[in-house]
């Protein structure tokens, strides 16, 4: 019987694989679109995939403002920010992000998907998310990807 050697994924081979890959937002439910793009991001898709390395992959997402909200969201969820200052607490709803600050919506729920560490900070600059169709990105070959 000959055993064979388990391979760690390294940083640098890791960044010699990276794919581009393009998301349509357009009617797909808030949770469904981060979760995707959360194992894409950190490359759970891959065969390699370690969770010490950064090996995911990067993600463009367009028509963020044609997300879906599920149930009642829109009327009864809020996002809440502070700046740190006496009376700085800002109460947002959920029809109001999805008007004025769809990027943000969709960032934060993606962000929320990651694990909360050092590594995740360097992998939330991988993801570009635009309320429409945004800069063009035709240099970096995206991939089209299609969420189920």
């Amino acid at each position: 019987m000959i055993m064979q050697k388990t391979t760690m994924t390294k940083k640098e081979t890791a960044e010699k694989n990276r794919k581009w890959y393009t998301i349509d937002a357009t009617n797909i439910t808030l949770g469904k679109l981060s979760v995707a793009v959360a194992n894409l991001l950190r490359g759970k898709n891959k065969v390699d995939f370690n969770n010490n390395v950064d090996c995911g992959d990067y993600v463009i997402i367009t028509n963020a403002s044609n997300v879906k909200l599920s149930g009642n969201k829109e009327l009864k969820k809020f996002w809440y920010s502070h700046s740190g200052y006496i009376g700085g607490l800002r109460k947002r709803s959920g029809k109001e992000m999805l008007e004025k600050y769809a990027d943000e919506l969709v960032y934060l729920a993606v962000k929320g998907m990651l694990p909360k560490n050092r590594l995740s900070r360097r992998i939330i600059t991988k993801l570009h998310v635009y309320k429409d169709q945004g800069i063009d990105h035709k240099a970096q070959n995206p991939i089209s990807y299609k969420i189920k």
